[in-house]
C-alpha cells in the first residue's frame, strides 16, 4: 500500500506564493530521493526539484524543496509565481530502479 498524496494546490495570483506538501506511506521514506515534477496540458512532464536522502538539493529558480523524515513528508515552496507555472504537480520517490508517483495536485496561477 505505497502512497504518495499531494496537497496544497489551488488558485493563486501572479507574484503570490504556495506551499505544496506530499505525505508518503508504505515504504521506507528516508531511503528514497524525493522530487517534484510538473506537467501542463499538452506538455511533457518536467523535473522541478529534487532532495536526496542526504539532504542535497537540486532546485529550479523560485522553488525550494524540503523534507521531514520524521513526518514522512516532502514540500515544495513556490514563490513569485507566474502563469507559466500553472500545471499539475506530482510527488516522486525513487531508490535505484524503484519509483513511486503521487496522483498530482493542480496549481493554477491567474489573476
Amino acid at each position: 500500500q505505497v502512497q504518495l498524496v499531494e496537497s496544497g494546490g489551488g488558485l493563486v495570483k501572479p507574484g503570490g506564493s504556495l506551499r505544496l506538501s506530499c505525505a508518503a506511506s508504505g515504504f521506507t521514506f528516508s531511503s528514497y530521493d524525493m522530487s517534484w515534477y510538473r506537467q501542463a496540458p499538452g506538455k511533457e512532464r518536467e523535473l522541478v526539484a529534487t532532495i536526496t536522502t542526504a539532504g542535497g538539493l537540486s532546485v529550479k529558480g523560485r522553488f525550494t524543496i524540503s523534507r521531514d523524515n520524521a513526518k514522512n513528508t516532502v514540500s515544495l515552496q513556490m514563490n513569485s509565481l507566474k502563469p507559466e507555472d500553472t500545471a499539475v504537480y506530482y510527488c516522486n520517490a525513487k531508490r535505484w530502479t524503484q519509483e513511486y508517483w503521487g496522483q498530482g495536485t493542480q496549481v493554477t496561477v491567474s489573476s
